[in-house]
């Protein structure tokens, strides 16, 4: 049986999208996703990745509004991957590891440099980013922008 991951879709024109999905694949030209505040009965929403700037897999939709997520590795950390930042066209900035980062491609998983982030993982889609930065020069991009909580938006955005 399938397992329903709790994601929230931030979409390329601002609007948000808060529920779980059972079947996101990357190569698809869509998934599905039953919103949060979805009433018996109601279909699950389509959505195009095309339409997305990133797709974030989450432990909770609530998160922790009070705790000041880590946004860089700490020295003694030992990151699984690639050290990367990503700078979107909007200007926000994520750091965390990309273990299959291809500018071909439609998109690329990135992990939070956080472990204790409400993020388990971000599915960023390449026509949303400005720019990806790697070992030194990803921490020199980060310090360059300011950052912003990436999951933590209240709104839920029906379609």
């Amino acid at each position: 049986m399938p397992v329903a991951n709790k994601v929230v879709a931030r979409y390329l024109d601002g609007r948000v999208l808060k529920g779980t999905t059972l079947d996101f694949i990357p190569a698809r030209p869509h998934f599905h996703v039953t919103a949060v505040d979805a009433r018996p009965g109601d279909r699950p929403i389509q959505v195009d990745p095309k339409d997305l700037k990133a797709l974030f897999f989450v432990k909770d939709f609530a998160g922790a509004k009070h705790y000041d997520e880590r946004k860089q590795f700490l020295p003694t950390d030992k990151p699984a991957g690639r050290v990367a930042a990503v700078l979107f066209k909007d200007g926000e900035v994520l750091m965390g590891t990309t273990q299959a980062y291809d500018p071909t491609r439609p998109g690329f998983f990135l992990a939070p440099a956080d472990p204790r982030s409400n993020n388990d993982r971000c599915y960023v889609l390449t026509n949303a980013v400005e720019k990806v930065a790697f070992g030194t020069s990803a921490s020199d991009l980060l310090d360059r922008k300011s950052t912003r909580l990436n999951s933590s938006h209240t709104a839920i955005s029906r379609m």
